[in-house]
């Protein structure tokens, strides 16, 4: 699969912005996955590509909100599980199923984290409701919705972060910071997740892998900084940008 230098360049540049928006929001797919399919890309090779050279890059956003995940590990624990099991489910999909159902299902997904992003100040707990004494209730209701968000990383994964954020956000009274370290470590581990299957049973296209994984890198540990110094309002604002662009670019294909 021959490919030109400048398009080299220009998916090096998707990921480094793609590592950015991953670490701060996470919908960084949206921004590399066209980027492949104008080099003429197979989508499934594309998909299965940029999943694997993004998983680099989002390791340095769990790195760097290392120090707030130690605060919510109990909750965190059980999310990772179910997010590893889900992904593995959702790239077994892609790879033998037809695309065209859960590519219908997709925007709707994204509309729905928006809006739960966009209320929720107005539905987040007040008090009682922090991760580390959360009712058993809420605690399942977390996992059960994390597993849904995970099927789809690991499916494609595109805005995978909005969901997360509009979900945990509006089950727990965590800090936007903490609610983003969730978010860092969940996406993470479904890109892994799938990556391993992708690994095995998958098309990689090597260049393009490793253009994104260093990109990626560079990208996120900007945004390692700069999410740190967006107040609440703006990350939500940041994210809900994100997830409206991101509804209207899967809903025309």
């Amino acid at each position: 699969m021959e490919m030109d230098i400048w398009w080299y360049i220009a998916v090096a540049g998707a990921g480094l912005l793609a590592g950015f928006v991953n670490t701060v929001v996470g919908s960084g797919s949206l921004l590399t996955f066209p980027a492949l399919l104008l080099g003429g890309m197979p989508p499934v090779v594309a998909n299965v590509s940029n999943t694997v050279g993004l998983s680099v890059g989002n390791v340095m956003g769990v790195w760097g909100y290392r120090k707030e995940l130690r605060e919510v590990w109990r909750l965190a624990v059980p999310l990772l599980i179910v997010t590893v099991l889900a992904a593995i489910g959702g790239a077994f999909a892609l790879l033998l199923l037809p695309p065209e159902g859960f590519s219908a299902v997709a925007p709707w997904l994204i509309a729905v984290g928006t809006v739960l992003v966009l209320v929720q100040p107005l539905v987040q707990p007040k008090e009682g409701a922090a991760a580390k004494e959360a009712s058993p209730a809420r605690t399942g209701t977390a996992v059960g919705l994390t597993a849904l968000t995970g099927l789809y990383g690991g499916y494609f994964g595109a805005a995978q972060g909005v969901l997360i954020v509009g979900i945990l956000g509006s089950l727990f009274s965590e800090s936007t910071h903490t609610i983003n370290a969730l978010k860092n470590l969940l996406q993470t581990a479904a890109g892994f997740s799938a990556a391993a299957v992708f690994l095995l049973v998958g098309t990689i296209h090597w260049p393009v892998v490793i253009v994104l994984a260093v990109s990626s890198v560079v990208g996120a540990l900007v945004g390692v900084r700069l999410g740190r110094l967006l107040p609440p309002w703006l990350f939500r604002a940041f994210v809900a940008l994100v997830g409206i662009g991101s509804f209207v670019a899967l809903l025309r294909g």
